[in-house]
């Protein structure tokens, strides 16, 4: 029998919709398999704790592949809103939670959210920029503690 995962420690690096989701998801769904879970949030995926854009997360549609059309009609004056209302829409047809909610939802499981503390200072954030369910504003060392005899994901 395979060893099974115990740990896992999630990093969200980005900041747009589609770069969000797959880190929550992955954390929400090791929580409800009983493992332990921590989230570290750098540089735009900051945007996904920051009290004043989480709720306000859109869909990257310039250069996402993933959309298939032109990267050029991706760039047009509010396409990004048009799909962001689309997806969101799609996502609550099949009861997929708002990022606000799954957050909420993540950290009342027990797992552990942190802010990188380099991206904090370096966008001239404090602990009271983000949504109270940030455990801390920790640095990279401090989160390879944390992570210590688990796996890492990077999103």
């Amino acid at each position: 029998m395979p060893d099974q995962i115990e740990k896992v420690s999630i990093i969200i690096s980005k900041g747009s919709l589609d770069e969000v989701y797959p880190g929550l998801i992955m954390a929400n769904g090791a929580r409800a398999e009983g493992i332990e879970a921590n989230l570290f949030f750098t540089f735009f995926g900051l945007d996904a704790i920051h009290k004043a854009r989480h709720e306000h997360i859109k869909l990257a549609t310039v250069g996402n592949p993933g959309l298939h059309f032109a990267t050029l009609l991706g760039g047009l004056p509010g396409v990004s809103s048009v799909m962001t209302h689309y997806i969101n829409q799609k996502m609550a047809r099949v009861d997929i939670p708002s990022i606000p909610e799954l957050i909420e939802m993540i950290a009342d499981s027990g797992a552990g959210l942190y802010a990188c503390k380099a991206s904090v200072d370096l966008f001239g954030l404090e602990k009271n920029d983000f949504i109270p369910q940030v455990s801390d504003i920790i640095t990279v060392g401090k989160f390879y503690e944390r992570a210590a005899g688990g796996q890492i994901i990077f999103t």
